[in-house]
């Protein structure tokens, strides 16, 4: 049996949510159809969010119905409270995202609420998700470090890895938010997280600031990880991080997936393809190494 590793893909959401420029409403369907046709099977599609916090994504309703979904394909969304549950559940939402940082100083400037507060919010909509049948992903970011306190205790990355998965997140994606992890620490915490969330109900989810987030996600694989999440073209990226740099590029992981032997699913061209694309409509050249190289053959 072929070693198997499923690539969450959070450009459409992650990727473009702190792109200065507005983003045309059928340009992010168009985004969002082309990666359906690559053989992904999980795509992030947007978020739910106030407009007000988050004008990017403001037509977060317009984008959901807009898209064609691909059958076996999941298109996940994300909630920050009831009000963006009522949204999603409106135009047909069927799978949701909650996010949270291991760092309470992250908390109060990312969202105005300390971790436990942020995690109440999170209780009512975890209990109607599970009344409605709706699967719910869990985001923990800056569990390597935070832009404000430095490093965060390993401890507390558990705990609220912990607490999500508790309250019911099937799935807890472990964000190295401004990306300064490195292979040893990135292998640590996913250990100790482990210990109490199990390893099957883990993701990754690594920036590439500091040029770590492939020798980072290469030691989660060797620990178990088998979901890995990533942006096409290397979009987005904590405004918060020096160097403004953005998440690791799809396209790169799959090319390292494949030349280990293990198996996504992705057709790497149209993933190649479809980065390219983007980084034209973003007026500038792909972040992905692969991508660019595949362009030169």
């Amino acid at each position: 049996m072929t070693d198997f590793v499923r690539i969450v893909e959070v450009g459409p959401r992650d990727g473009l949510q702190n792109e200065k420029a507005v983003i045309a409403t059928a340009d992010k369907i168009e985004l969002i159809d082309r990666l359906s046709r690559t053989g992904l099977r999980t795509i992030e599609a947007t978020s739910f969010v106030s407009p007000r916090w988050v004008p990017q994504l403001a037509d977060a309703a317009e984008v959901f119905t807009g898209i064609h979904r691909e059958p076996g394909v999941a298109y996940p969304v994300l909630v920050p409270n009831e009000t963006g549950y009522d949204r999603a559940r409106a135009v047909g939402v069927e799978e949701i995202a909650v996010f949270t940082a291991a760092s309470e100083a992250f908390n109060r400037k990312n969202i105005n609420a300390g971790i436990d507060e942020s995690i109440e919010r999170f209780r009512p909509v975890l209990a109607r998700a599970t009344a409605d049948g709706v699967r719910v992903r869990g985001y923990v970011s800056t569990v390597l470090g935070c832009p404000y306190q430095g490093d965060v205790p390993v401890a507390d990355v558990v705990k609220v890895a912990s607490r999500l998965h508790e309250l019911g997140c099937y799935e807890i994606s472990l964000g190295d938010t401004i990306g300064v992890g490195t292979p040893l620490k990135a292998r640590a915490m996913l250990q100790a997280v482990a210990s109490l969330v199990p390893l099957s109900s883990l993701a990754v989810h690594f920036h590439d600031t500091y040029g770590q987030a492939l020798a980072n996600i290469l030691a989660c694989l060797e620990e178990g990880v088998r979901v890995v999440d990533a942006a096409v073209s290397g979009t987005g990226g904590c405004p918060y991080a020096k160097g403004a740099s953005g998440n690791v590029a799809s396209e790169d992981v799959v090319y390292m997936l494949h030349g280990m032997g293990i198996a996504t699913g992705v057709d790497l061209d149209r993933l190649g393809e479809t980065g390219r694309w983007l980084a034209a409509l973003l007026g500038r050249e792909t972040g992905s190494k692969a991508g660019k190289a595949m362009a030169a053959t």
